[in-house]
C-alpha cells in the first residue's frame, strides 16, 4: 500500500478476517467481525470508521492524542470498552492489522489467544489487551 492510498472497508474485511477463527456476520445491517461468537470489530453505516474493543479506562487519552483518528459515538459508546476509528487517519495497513489485533485479543478465549502468540501486538493498537474483558 502507498502512503496516500486510504484504508477502505475491503482491507478492514481482509485484516479482520485473517485474525485466527474470525467470523464475519451482519448485525444491525452492518459487518461484525467476531472471535468466539463475540464481536471484536464491525464496519459503520458509510464504511468510513470501523469500531474496535478499548477499555473505557484507555479511550479518553487515545481521543485526546489523536482526535483525527479516534473517537466515540455519543449516546451509543458511552457505557461501553468500545471506540471508533476513522479509516482514513490510519498511517497504513500495519496500523490497521495493530488495532484489529488488539482487539480481537480483548475478547478471544484465552486459549485461542495462547495459541496465537503471533498476534500479540505489545501494546500497540486501540488500548492494552485484556483477554478477560468482553
Amino acid at each position: 500500500m502507498t502512503a496516500d492510498a486510504a484504508i477502505t472497508a475491503a482491507d478492514v474485511r481482509s485484516a479482520a478476517l485473517s485474525l485466527p477463527d474470525t467470523t464475519e456476520k451482519l448485525a444491525w445491517g452492518q459487518p461484525t467481525f467476531r472471535v468466539a461468537g463475540k464481536i471484536f470489530a464491525s464496519l459503520g453505516d458509510d464504511e468510513t470508521a470501523m469500531g474496535v474493543k478499548c477499555p473505557r479506562e484507555d479511550r479518553a487519552e487515545l481521543i485526546a492524542a489523536e482526535p483525527e483518528k479516534f473517537f466515540i459515538r455519543e449516546g451509543h459508546d458511552d457505557h461501553y470498552a468500545w471506540m471508533r476509528v476513522r479509516l482514513s487517519a490510519l498511517a497504513d495497513e500495519d496500523e490497521l492489522a495493530a488495532i484489529l489485533a488488539d482487539s480481537w485479543r480483548q475478547v478471544a478465549p484465552r486459549r485461542l489467544a495462547a495459541a496465537h502468540p503471533e498476534v500479540d501486538v505489545a501494546g500497540e493498537g486501540a488500548g492494552a489487551a485484556r483477554e478477560d474483558e468482553g
